[in-house]
């Protein structure tokens, strides 16, 4: 990868050859929250992905950069990201606890990102209440939606994964 960067390419970040590209959600690695161009980060709701904006800024004081590892989904892409995770986990309802349906998916709303490096999710845990940005899953610490209470209140309490997440029961 650092090879590949050296040389001015970017590299697509998709599950494997055969994926939906970057159309339907995928990313190229480094991705940032800035790129409005990359259709993962431009097709986000506009006031998470302004509070995104603001954090990763801050962030950038502290010396962390937020890299959008994937954001914005087409349902398609939601779709594929399902079946492949069946395969991975050998059935659907393990695959549940990892992966929505295109119906249900916050990634498919536009209402979630998942960030890295672990870095930039520590500075989230720390300070994204404050921008009402907050981690929703415990068996997920790379993602984020928008909690616009949580910047008075705090973030609520976290599912132990979507599964449990009543919002997926639709």
């Amino acid at each position: 990868m650092a090879i590949a960067k050296a040389l001015g390419y970017r590299l697509l970040r998709v599950p494997h050859p055969g994926a939906l590209g970057e159309a339907h959600g995928a990313v190229f690695v480094g991705t940032t929250v800035f790129d409005d161009g990359v259709p993962a980060v431009a097709n986000l709701d506009p006031a998470f992905l302004g509070a995104l904006r603001r954090a990763a800024e801050d962030a950038a004081g502290d010396g962390i950069d937020f890299v959008v590892n994937s954001g914005w989904r087409s349902p398609a892409y939601q779709d594929q990201l399902l079946r492949e995770a069946v395969v991975k986990h050998g059935s659907e309802e393990e695959a549940a606890r990892w992966v929505a349906t295109a119906e249900t998916s916050a990634h498919v709303a536009g209402g979630a990102v998942d960030i890295g490096p672990p870095a930039a999710r520590a500075w989230l845990s720390v300070h994204g209440a404050g921008y009402g940005l907050c981690q929703i899953y415990e068996n997920e610490p790379w993602h984020y939606e928008l909690r616009p209470d949580a910047v008075v209140n705090g973030c609520p309490p976290m599912y132990p994964d979507p599964s449990q997440d009543p919002r997926m029961r639709q």
